[in-house]
């Protein structure tokens, strides 16, 4: 980390705290007024139906906590622990992922006060940028043609606070098990049209898991200017992480220490800095033109500490060198390849043949911009009121990758501690990597809610996206290419009012995502490469087209003077040309392939009620996700695997990774000056990620529960406590298959299960002091 991101958003809480004594609390003229900032494309149309949280469900353990809020809330959200850091996880909701980590087909659209979020070079959602204590609120709407690229599953929202919205001073200090240290300070304010928001985060985490310590600032402004005519706000978001995550670790080795990591280091180290404009117009009292524009700067350096198939040469010529496994001529053919270095030198075996393994580190350098226009026409039209949304959108992106791998030693710990020579197969298996990827992406769209009764409406919506990836070899011409995609999604919802507490709609969303330039550079089975070094050939992957329907009924009503609110939606998702990332015969190596189709579907069903101090909410969920298409997949690490490495996918097979059935229960009650709460998490079991066949043993379900209170100490001023896996359960959220046969476990002496899990954190406390004025 440089002193020079953290000055920056030291810099940041300390505005805060000057806003807060310099600009007033907004007055009652300015209560009732809230600045107009794009939240998405559509103006909002379809966020009726949607699921959403506010800045207090965020805060509810005591400090700010997103992940953590959607997880207890929403029984369709899951989180994978694939990378085993609490702010690395994949966000699984019906079937579709939002995750940082490249390999994952990202099929969730993210927007951050109308920009889009998503990076582009992966299309990866990194959580550890976002400022969680400047979020407003969040909201996760299903299916809509209007959102653009990877809403294959829906869309995340994320709206940040204005002082407008949110004047005043709040902060958190707290401190927990596992050397976790949390502290945030938001302030804001307004005088007459003019505000101001500031916020400011430090998290320090040792890791429950060995050798796995995690640091993140997060820094966030807005400066408003809102008057009845129109406003302009300018928001800046700043993030200095360093993220430690060791993923994965074999089962017979988490019967002996479930803290034990399998191999390290896996780390990555980001610098993001992100600036936007945010004006809006009054036309006339019916219209509107409202806009995002944005630019951004993302800096990512990993490393990553692994296993490799490299060890003593067989042949008699090649005696006292190192060899690589290779693929073959043929599909079932391996073959050892000579180890040279980056002269063209032979490697000399120093370590006896054998207890290689090899450091793979990156940089990711991205720019990116793009803006989000809109015109927003709101009037009396026949039955009703209509609400037409017109605009266009625009993003486009720089990225520059870098790679190289360092050979290096297994240490007795399972490290890897470089031995010096850089790896450069002649035959590209291995070998540095200069690229730089161009990312074009148009968008035009239409949505219109349109009044057809008194009670009926039909919201239509129509998008066309235009994308084209432009990949420029900065070393020879391998990864060279041009792909264009082009692709118009219509989509339709009839909504019905039956009363005023009930409502049913029911609607048919088309959408696509492109393949991404990560995607398009690693796409050949005869050369298959790793996550942190995966660009080898160019050969072509078609766009994934979703289809999707859903039908469903939202109400409220009162009961035994408890007030009650309800929704409850039935949902199929048919994409056609999916992508998946594949193992590779050669370990620690995969590549992208079209898949054919594969279904989502199922039903959620959310309730909630209060009555005075006390609140519930109960949430189900069941996603039956499944390969529509036989096919033949590459798992070499799996048992049941044939000679070739290869297992069977029938029609029919679900899904790894997705939980059938998922459900969450939480309770508030909140006193005189207390509160306190309980959830209750509960998850199906999963298929492992490599066995898409079914033929081996699902990862079991499990159920946590997770406590919290506070009590106020003065007048704003509020001690609080949480404990997360109360009850101490040993479990896992995520599973696949590591090869162990070429590792020694000291821990676990003959281990040779190749089942692997990311375990479930264990029960973890944090205490704390807040305050709010």
């Amino acid at each position: 980390m440089e002193d020079g991101m953290r000055g920056v958003t030291a810099l940041l809480a300390t505005s805060a705290m000057a806003l807060c004594g310099g600009i007033a609390r907004a007055d009652e003229a300015d209560a009732g007024r809230q600045p107009i900032i794009v939240t998405a494309p559509g103006g909002g149309i379809d966020s009726d139906d949607g699921l959403s949280l506010s800045a207090s469900d965020i805060t509810k353990g005591g400090s700010p906590d997103l992940l953590g809020a959607l997880v207890r809330n929403f029984a369709g959200v899951t989180l994978q622990d694939a990378q085993n850091n609490p702010w690395q996880p994949n966000l699984v909701y019906r079937g579709f992922v939002a995750s940082p980590l490249q390999g994952q087909a990202q099929g969730i659209a993210t927007y951050l006060d109308g920009a889009r979020f998503n990076q582009p070079f992966g299309d990866t959602m990194q959580f550890d940028l976002l400022p969680e204590a400047a979020i407003a609120r969040i909201s996760l709407l299903d299916k809509s043609a209007v959102y653009g690229l990877n809403a294959l599953g829906g869309a995340l929202l994320i709206d940040t606070k204005t002082g407008l919205s949110d004047p005043g001073l709040e902060a958190s200090v707290s401190q927990g098990r596992f050397g976790m240290t949390e502290a945030s300070i938001a302030a804001g304010g307004a005088r007459g049209d003019f505000s101001a928001f500031a916020a400011f985060q430090y998290t320090r985490d040792d890791g429950w898991r060995a050798f796995s310590p995690s640091t993140l600032y997060n820094g966030y402004l807005d400066l408003g200017f809102d008057a009845p005519g129109g406003g302009l706000h300018i928001k800046l978001v700043g993030a200095d992480t360093d993220l430690t995550g060791n993923g994965v670790s074999p089962v017979e080795l988490l019967a002996v220490d479930r803290r034990a990591v399998f191999t390290w280091p896996d780390n990555s180290a980001s610098r993001y800095g992100r600036v936007s404009l945010h004006p809006w117009v009054a036309l006339s009292d019916t219209t509107r033109i409202e806009g995002t524009l944005y630019a951004q700067k993302l800096t990512l350096h990993s490393v990553n500490g692994d296993a490799a198939d490299i060890e003593g040469c067989e042949e008699e010529d090649e005696a006292g060198l190192l060899c690589l496994e290779t693929v073959g001529d043929t599909e079932d053919e391996e073959e050892q390849a000579v180890l040279t270095d980056a002269n063209g030198d032979p490697i000399a075996d120093s370590l006896g043949g054998e207890g290689y393994g090899v450091l793979n580190r990156g940089r990711t350098a991205t720019r990116a911009m793009g803006a989000l226009v809109q015109l927003i026409d709101q009037r009396a039209l026949g039955a009703g009121d209509n609400h037409l949304a017109l605009g266009l959108s625009y993003d486009t992106s720089r990225t520059r990758f870098d790679t190289s791998t360092e050979l290096g030693a297994m240490t007795d710990e399972r490290s890897v501690e470089g031995l010096g020579p850089i790896i450069i197969q002649t035959d590209g298996a291995i070998a540095p990597v200069g690229l730089v990827a161009h990312t074009d992406y148009w968008g035009v769209f239409a949505q219109d809610r349109l009044p057809i009764t008194p009670r009926l409406s039909a919201e239509i919506a129509l998008r066309y996206n235009w994308a084209r990836v432009v990949l420029q070899d900065q070393i020879g011409t391998a990864l060279n290419g041009r792909h264009h995609f082009s692709r118009l999604n219509p989509g339709i919802e009839f909504d019905y009012e039956l009363s005023d507490a009930l409502a049913l709609r029911a609607g048919y969303a088309e959408s696509n995502r492109v393949p991404t330039p990560a995607e398009l550079s690693c796409a050949d089975e005869n050369a298959p490469c790793s996550l942190t070094n995966f660009f080898i050939a160019d050969p072509p992957l078609k766009q994934v087209v979703a289809k999707s329907w859903e039908a469903g009924a939202k109400g409220k009503a009162q009961l035994g003077g408890f007030a009650v609110d309800w929704l409850l939606s039935a949902w199929r998702t048919d994409n056609r040309n999916d992508i998946q990332y594949v193992a590779s015969e050669i370990r620690g190596r995969a590549y992208f392939r079209n898949i054919g189709s594969t279904r989502r579907q199922g039903v959620e069903a959310t309730i909630r009620a209060h009555r005075g101090g006390l609140q519930a909410g109960l949430s189900y969920a069941f996603t039956d996700a499944t390969y529509r298409a036989p096919l033949s997949l590459s798992s070499p690490a799996n048992p049941t695997a044939d000679e070739d490495g290869l297992i069977a996918v029938e029609r029919g097979d679900r899904l790894p990774g997705i939980a059938r059935h998922s459900a969450t229960l939480n309770l508030d009650y909140a006193g005189q000056g207390w509160s306190i709460g309980v959830d209750v998490i509960a998850r199906s079991g999963q298929y492992l990620v490599g066995d898409e066949g079914n033929d081996t043993p699902r990862l079991g379900g499990y159920a946590i529960v997770n406590l919290r209170a506070s009590v106020d100490v003065v007048r704003g001023v509020s001690l609080f406590g949480e404990v997360r896996n109360a009850l101490g359960r040993r479990y896992a959220t995520f599973g696949t298959f590591s090869e162990v046969d070429e590792i020694e476990l000291e821990e676990a002496p003959g281990a040779s299960n190749p089942r692997a899990y990311g375990p479930g954190a264990p029960r973890r406390w944090q205490v704390g002091i807040r305050a709010r004025f």
